[in-house]
């Protein structure tokens, strides 16, 4: 059975910093690109970044670049976000997704993946 199973979310001071990891089981981690995907309140889903399957090629989108990093461990079966300088636009839901394309995904759109996680919640507020 896979899984993707996302944690690390919750309520962030502005400026603050959360990191945000993401579990998979029941397929092979080590060669699927990884994507984190977010969505606020109100709004369609954005994609966030994308990590490649050795994990030395990452891309961001321009709303978050030089704030986060993406980063995985494949021994661990793990995806990780690490968010700084959190602004409440960030606030949203964050799903983590994996794809078997061979150049990885810039997309939004879940259907367009092979798996997608249950989403864990960031809140950026004072």
């Amino acid at each position: 059975q896979v899984q993707l199973v996302e944690s690390g979310g919750g309520l962030v001071q502005p400026g603050g910093s959360a990191r945000l990891s993401c579990a998979a089981s029941g397929f092979t981690f080590s060669s699927y690109y990884q994507s984190w995907v977010r969505q606020a309140p109100g709004k369609g889903p954005e994609w966030v970044s994308a990590i490649n399957t050795g994990g030395c090629s990452t891309r961001y989108a321009d709303s978050v670049k030089g704030r986060f990093t993406i980063s995985r461990d494949n021994a661990k079966n793990t995806l990780y976000l690490q968010m700084n300088s959190l602004k409440p636009e960030d606030t949203a839901v964050y799903y983590c997704a994996a794809d078997h394309s061979p150049y990885g995904l810039v997309e939004s759109d879940q259907y367009a993946y092979d798996y997608w996680g249950q989403g864990t919640q960031v809140t950026v507020s004072s």
